[in-house]
């Protein structure tokens, strides 16, 4: 499935978040398809069943999956109506990132080139040079 790199200072735990999200947003894992068990994925990447449970909650808590009580963990289908503070907070990142990129040198087009390669990413498309 994937790796997490145990010699990172990145909790193991948010490594785990952050490629269940990608697999997510990727559409590698599809709305309402059950996520492998704790124990189970505990078992693929020898880690702690805990460590598992607690990238679990994580992704509840930020709207990633959902729980069904004795059958397991599914990916919660995509909002339809989105969360206005979530946006907001998104968007102010986001101007950050690109004042910051600009002020460094990154060109406009070289953004924008960005854009389309993360737009693609999103849509399951392959990447364009």
């Amino acid at each position: 499935m994937f790796q997490l790199d145990i010699r990172s200072r990145v909790p193991i735990y948010e490594q785990l978040v952050e490629k269940l999200k990608e697999l997510i947003i990727h559409e590698v894992y599809q709305p309402d398809q059950q996520l492998p068990s704790v124990r189970v994925l505990a078992q693929e990447l020898t880690v702690n069943p805990n460590t598992i449970q607690k990238a679990y909650r994580e992704l509840e808590h930020q709207g990633y999956i959902y729980s069904i009580p004795g059958k397991g963990k599914f990916v919660a289908p995509q909002a339809t109506t989105t969360n206005e503070e979530k946006v907001t907070k998104m968007k102010e990142e986001l101007l950050k990132l690109l004042s910051e990129a600009l002020y460094l040198g990154i060109d406009k087009e070289e953004i924008l080139e960005l854009m389309k390669v993360a737009e693609q990413s999103t849509k399951g498309e392959s990447e364009v040079d």
